[in-house]
């Protein structure tokens, strides 16, 4: 008897994405990073979830109801994204002075905002404000590629400003809250730089038979699969670096306790915990 498994690129992807995702919030809970960085790992809990959701509900449910269920998903996505953009930058600035935070923080929205609003086309609101299913799907779509390019655009400014001054303060090259993101900013980079190509094809492209737009598809699935293998190479090296302990840390992220100074006497007992 024979088998046969088939298994795409794109399954593959998925596959090996999913494992690394599982095997990163083991890290994170395992070696108690989870504690420290608890908006990133509900991020990556919300990524799993999507990615199992897709998988598991596609084909066996009305497409209307798996719109809403994913484009959902990726709102709360969203609003997470930005929540760990901040904790990234408590974690790496704390030290740093109220005015700075403010100053900083308010160019960097300031910088983020104005982009997301020059990407266009933005739909017109009667299309968004239709009082109905569609209606209201289309303004969470809107909202969901907005807030994830702002997410990503944020955490790319912030990337940069952390190479440049995170030594003066708590988030050293070799510190974890550098290095994530680290990998935040390659992820964001490599998506924004995927919206931009497909964007100019789309403006560009003259489909002139069947052959073109296959043609076409099969660049867009290009450019999500290498999208994909940049993430699963990012997850990969959250791993590796979260699995360390970052220089001078106890052990498994424990603490170490003062002693109390020795009784007097020859043979005093030691203390219990």
């Amino acid at each position: 008897m024979h088998f046969h498994f088939p298994l795409t690129a794109a399954a593959a992807l998925w596959t090996l994405t999913f494992a690394a995702l599982l095997v990163l919030l083991v890290v994170l809970l395992g070696r108690d990073r989870a504690r420290r960085f608890p908006w990133f790992t509900a991020s990556i809990v919300l990524t799993a979830l999507r990615l199992l959701t897709s998988r598991l509900l596609f084909g066996r449910m009305a497409p209307i109801t798996l719109s809403a269920i994913a484009v959902m998903l990726i709102d709360v996505t969203a609003v997470v994204s930005v929540l760990v953009v901040v904790e990234m930058a408590r974690q790496g600035f704390d030290s740093a002075s109220r005015r700075a935070w403010n100053v900083s923080a308010v160019v960097m929205v300031a910088v983020s905002l104005g982009i997301v609003i020059a990407w266009g086309p933005w739909p017109a609101w009667k299309t968004i404000s239709e009082v109905s299913v569609l209606g209201a799907l289309r303004f969470m779509q809107l909202v969901a590629q907005k807030g994830n390019l702002l997410a990503d655009l944020l955490v790319f400014e912030l990337g940069i400003m952390m190479a440049l001054f995170g030594r003066r303060y708590k988030a050293g090259w070799r510190s974890h809250t550098q290095r994530l993101v680290i990998g935040l900013s390659v992820a964001a980079l490599s998506q924004i730089a995927v919206e931009v190509l497909w964007r100019e094809i789309t403006m560009h492209a003259r489909p002139r038979n069947l052959t073109d737009y296959q043609h076409i598809m099969g660049l867009q699935e290009k450019l999500f699969s290498a999208n994909s293998t940049v993430y699963l190479a990012v997850l990969v090296w959250w791993i590796a670096c979260l699995w360390k302990d970052e220089p001078g840390a106890p052990a498994n992220g424990e603490t170490i306790a003062e002693l109390p100074p020795a009784a007097a006497g020859p043979s005093a007992p030691a203390q219990g915990n």
